[in-house]
């Protein structure tokens, strides 16, 4: 393991492409999410028949969040981002973040470890 990085995504900008942001800025090539606050606009997580089960908001509260971004062959940096969600009536919603598809509402605080992979113990 290496660094750990906490930060904050603005308002109206994309949960997944916001922690690749931030693993960018901090110069990580592969990270582990090890803990998150806040809420999003609205959400969208992936079903199990390849759909995207969408929860209106406004502020829907994220339960937890796990997930990990790697390096890509090419050098860009891919997030998978699972969690649980709740939606201002309280029902309850499960699984992987779509990129695009998840405005954080107020500010959104993520803490980033640094995997490297590549460590020789």
């Amino acid at each position: 393991m290496g660094r750990v990085a906490y930060a904050r995504i603005a308002p109206n900008e994309d949960l997944v492409q916001g922690v690749e942001k931030l693993c960018l800025a901090q110069g990580f090539k592969n990270a582990f999410v090890r803990g998150a606050l806040g809420s999003l606009v609205d959400a969208c997580i992936g079903s199990a028949d390849g759909g995207c089960i969408q929860i209106e908001g406004p502020a829907v509260e994220i339960v937890s969040l796990a997930g990990e971004v790697r390096q890509r062959p090419d050098g860009s940096l891919k997030a998978s981002l699972t969690g649980v969600v709740a939606d201002t009536n309280g029902h309850v919603y499960g699984g992987p973040f779509i990129a695009g598809s998840n405005p954080i509402c107020m500010t959104f605080e993520v803490t980033l470890e640094e995997w490297l992979p590549e460590s020789v113990l």
